[in-house]
C-alpha cells in the first residue's frame, strides 16, 4: 500500500486544488478571512471586536487636562457552525482492480478529489449568500429584472447606499450571478476598448471594477422563498412618528409571514429595507429591519409591502462580513489517520484537512474543513435585486 499512501499523492491534490480553485466562488474570496491552519471545535465561539461610533465633546481650555470618558468596545460572538467532510472510500479490490492495463486508481481518485474541494468550497459560498441576503441593510434594483441591462447605472446606485449608510468606501465588493454577468459582460460601455479602456472584458471576459467595486461572480447568490405577508400597516406607539434609524416596527392588520430576508417597502418611502427577523403569525405582529433602519420617518397606518420573489445579489464592503474557517477538531490532536497533512487554497485562503485511513482491506481518503460566517456590519451590505 505504500504506493497509496497521501504523502505520494500530495502534487496531485496540489494540482487538483489549482484547477477547482477557478471555479465561480465568488464570496469566499469576497468577504473578510479569518483562516488559520488551527483546529476548532464544531459550535466553539470566537469573538471579534467591533468599534462602536465614538462622540466628540467640546474643547474647554483649562491648566489641566481632562479625562475623557472611555470607549466601551462592541465585541460580536461567532462560532464554527460546521464541521463537514467529503469521505472516499476504496476497497483493495477496487484499487487493484484499476492499475493496467486500467485507468489507474490516481487518476480516478484525481477527479473525486477535484469534486471533494469543489463541493466544500461551494458549500461556504452558499453559507456566505444566505447570511449576506438575511442581514443586508437595503436593496436597490427590481425583482424579475435583470441588472446591469445596457447600463452600468446599478454600481452607481449599490455606492450611494454604501455611502449614506456611512460604510468605509475602500475594498468594496459586488458579487452577482452569471445571469447578471452574462448581461455585464454585453455592456458596449465595457466592451468597447475606447470606452472601456482596455480589451479584457471582450478578450478575456474579465469583469471590470466598477464604481470602487470588485465584481465576482458566484452560484451562491440567493434566490429563496419570501414571506406570505400582506395587508400591514405601521402600528406606532400612541399613533407618533417614528424617527430615522428605528430598526423595530410593529405591524398590524395583515396575515400571513415575513421571514429574514424580505425585501420591504413602506408608502411614501422609496427605500426597500430588509427583514432582519421577521414574525410568524398573523395581526399584531413586530419585525425588525436591518441596521442602519429607517432612512425616512414613519407614521403611523402607513401600509407595508413585501416584495416579490428576486434573485438576490450582493454588495458590501469587505470588513463587514467574516469567515471563519478552521480544521476540524481532533481528540488530543490526532485519531486514526495513517496519515494526514493541511492544504491551504492559495486563491481563497481557506485551510482543508486531508487525511488517510487505512482499514480492514480498504482505504478512505478524507477531506475536512470547519467554518462558520457572520455579517459583523449590516450597514456596510446591501442586496442587488435581479
Amino acid at each position: 500500500m505504500s504506493a497509496n499512501t497521501l504523502t505520494g499523492l500530495i502534487r496531485i491534490i496540489y494540482r487538483n486544488l489549482d484547477v477547482v480553485s477557478q471555479e465561480a466562488v465568488g464570496y469566499a474570496p469576497s468577504v473578510s478571512r479569518d483562516a488559520e491552519a488551527s483546529r476548532a471545535a464544531l459550535n466553539q465561539v470566537i469573538t471579534i471586536n467591533r468599534t462602536p461610533p465614538i462622540t466628540a465633546s467640546d474643547i474647554v481650555p483649562a491648566m489641566i487636562v481632562t479625562e475623557a470618558d472611555g470607549v466601551e468596545m462592541d465585541p460580536v460572538s461567532m462560532a464554527i457552525t460546521k464541521s463537514r467532510k467529503v469521505a472516499l472510500p476504496w476497497l483493495g479490490e477496487e484499487i487493484l482492480s484499476l492499475q493496467a492495463p486500467g485507468p489507474g486508481h490516481n487518476t480516478i481518485l484525481d477527479d473525486e478529489i477535484q469534486q471533494a474541494f469543489r463541493t466544500l468550497r461551494n458549500e461556504i459560498d452558499v453559507d456566505l449568500g444566505v447570511e449576506i441576503k438575511n442581514t443586508a441593510s437595503r436593496a436597490i434594483g427590481a425583482a424579475g429584472s435583470t441588472p446591469f441591462n445596457n447600463t452600468i447605472n446599478e454600481s452607481a446606485d449599490a455606492l450611494k447606499v454604501i455611502i449614506d449608510n456611512g460604510a468605509p468606501q475602500n475594498d468594496l465588493r459586488m458579487v452577482i450571478n452569471s445571469t447578471a454577468g452574462a448581461q455585464l459582460r454585453k455592456n458596449t460601455q465595457l466592451t468597447k476598448v475606447n470606452e472601456a479602456g482596455t480589451d479584457q472584458t471582450l478578450r478575456n471576459g474579465l469583469l471590470l471594477d466598477l464604481n470602487k467595486f470588485q465584481i465576482r461572480e458566484s452560484a451562491g447568490v440567493q434566490t429563496t422563498p419570501i414571506g406570505t405577508g400582506s395587508g400591514y400597516v405601521t402600528d406606532t406607539p400612541a399613533a407618533a412618528t417614528l424617527p430615522i434609524g428605528t430598526t423595530e416596527i410593529h405591524v398590524d392588520t395583515g396575515t400571513g409571514t415575513s421571514v429574514a430576508g424580505d425585501v420591504v417597502t413602506f408608502a411614501g418611502d422609496t427605500n426597500k429595507y430588509i427583514v432582519a427577523t421577521g414574525f410568524a403569525g398573523d395581526g399584531d405582529s413586530d419585525l425588525v429591519i436591518a441596521a442602519p433602519g429607517l432612512r425616512e420617518t414613519l407614521a403611523d397606518g402607513v401600509a407595508m409591502t413585501i416584495g416579490s420573489l428576486a434573485v438576490q445579489n450582493s454588495f458590501f464592503s469587505r470588513s463587514g462580513v467574516i469567515l471563519l474557517n478552521r480544521l476540524p477538531a481532533l481528540p488530543g490532536g490526532k485519531d486514526m489517520a495513517t496519515d494526514r497533512f493541511v492544504i491551504i487554497d492559495s486563491i481563497n485562503n481557506l485551510v482543508f484537512d486531508i487525511a488517510l485511513y487505512l482499514g480492514y482491506h480498504m482505504a478512505q481518503w478524507e477531506i475536512g474543513t470547519s467554518w462558520g460566517v457572520k455579517n459583523i456590519k449590516p450597514e456596510h451590505t446591501g442586496t442587488l435585486l435581479g
